[in-house]
């Protein structure tokens, strides 16, 4: 894939950045060069290779998932100026 002048010109517009056009030639040139690395790297064999999410093998950490009121509703409403059964009271906005 090449990039051409005018694309160059599409994507400085896009990505709202001022580019005169004796840059256009340069920037031209650096995303060729971005794109054929690109390129090389999809000719690397991955067959059998694990996808990673660190370099360290490590396991998440994990909670049981069970439905809870956090157990902390009385500190949640404790600032609050009104509450309700541990609910903000607000004035009503909509009629």
């Amino acid at each position: 894939m090449s990039v051409d002048a005018a694309t160059v010109r599409r994507i400085a517009h896009l990505a709202r950045i001022a580019v005169t056009e004796d840059e256009v030639p340069h920037l031209q040139g650096e995303l060729n060069a971005m794109l054929a690395f690109v390129e090389q790297l999809s000719e690397v064999d991955v067959d059998g290779v694990e996808p990673m999410t660190s370099v360290t093998p490590m396991q998440m950490k994990k909670r049981a998932d069970v439905v809870n009121d956090g157990e902390i509703a009385d500190q949640v409403v404790a600032n609050a100026p009104s509450t309700e059964d541990h609910f903000f009271l607000v004035p009503k906005v909509v009629e």
